[in-house]
């Protein structure tokens, strides 16, 4: 058998893109033969990975992470539910998640980051592969398209920012993920306790701002122009269809914006009335729901089988 180096496996790398142990194995199944290792991960690897970037993957799941006065959030999508249930898929999500911690947001950077978990070489040490480098072994391995489609992190000076994570599949991991940040000098039990209150908040009630100054422009255009229209059709005065306006815009920010909206614990309170009354200060929050935003594509399986057949 020919002598695998770690220059051969690099090599290989290059000319590739695939990871490391990839590689590796590659030139073992191919005897050391460059061309036929290249061969050999088009057909087994990458090549799979390729066809399956085609297709939709809006299931998976979101995964928290928390260290002092910093937390984080991260997406990761596949093609079917089933997938969420793999213990790989799990914990490929929670490490991607803590490495967003110190990584951050980007996700360019994030899937540039090395991969926690060092690879061992043919002729001995260590190498390391990319986070890209990772999720594409592991598409080859589970035999389904996956994606990491954004990330957030958030941090506070002083306070605490809390996570809540919806329809939990294990601890940190499900299909709705909150981030809350609290400024504040009270205690952090405290904070964490009411940022994971207010966590749950914003997973039931879906806000889009914080405060009314954080709602776009654009939106809020498209939003009086639909009320100015309902309003006229009234037939009422120019001047009472202003104050009409007026007040359906206020309804509107108690919809939209956190700080606006009603309390969901009491159903009475407002969310700015009950961050002030526990000394602290709303920094930001962020919420992730799995899939949102991605159009699934419907399928007719019987039209597929009977295209798969040559009758369609």
């Amino acid at each position: 058998m020919a002598e695998i180096t770690a220059a051969m496996v690099r090599d290989l790398r290059e000319k590739t893109g695939a990871g490391m142990m990839d590689c590796k194995k590659a030139l073992v199944e191919a005897n050391g033969d460059m061309e036929a290792a290249i061969d050999w991960l088009r057909k087994k690897g990458l090549s799979a990975a390729a066809k399956k970037s085609g297709r939709v993957a809006a299931e998976g799941l979101i995964g928290v992470a928390s260290a002092p006065r910093t937390a984080a959030m991260v997406e990761v999508n596949a093609e079917t539910d089933f997938v969420a249930r793999n213990e790989q898929f799990q914990n490929f999500v929670a490490t991607v998640a803590e490495l967003v911690l110190t990584v951050g947001d980007d996700i360019e950077n994030l899937k540039n980051a090395h991969w926690p978990q060092a690879l061992d070489l043919v002729e001995g040490g260590t190498a390391r592969r990319t986070v890209a480098d990772q999720l594409t072994h592991l598409i080859a391995t589970i035999g389904e398209n996956m994606s990491i489609r954004r990330a957030r992190r958030l941090h506070v000076n002083e306070g605490a920012v809390a996570t809540y994570v919806h329809s939990a599949v294990k601890p940190g991991l499900g299909k709705i993920g909150v981030l809350v940040a609290l400024e504040g000098s009270s205690e952090i039990g405290a904070l964490e306790t009411l940022g994971r209150q207010l966590g749950m908040h914003v997973a039931a009630a879906r806000p889009e701002a914080l405060d009314i100054s954080f709602v776009e422009p654009a939106a809020l255009d498209r939003e009086k122009a639909v009320l100015t229209e309902q309003a006229k059709a009234s037939g009422k005065p120019d001047a009472v269809i202003q104050k009409m306006v007026e007040g359906r815009i206020r309804k509107y920010y108690e919809e939209v914006v956190l700080l606006e909206q009603v309390w969901v614990h009491d159903g009475e309170s407002r969310v700015k009335e009950v961050v002030k009354k526990a000394g602290a200060n709303l920094a930001g929050f962020a919420r992730f729901q799995l899939g949102e935003g991605i159009e699934k594509q419907s399928s007719d399986f019987a039209a597929e089988v009977a295209a798969a057949a040559g009758q369609g």
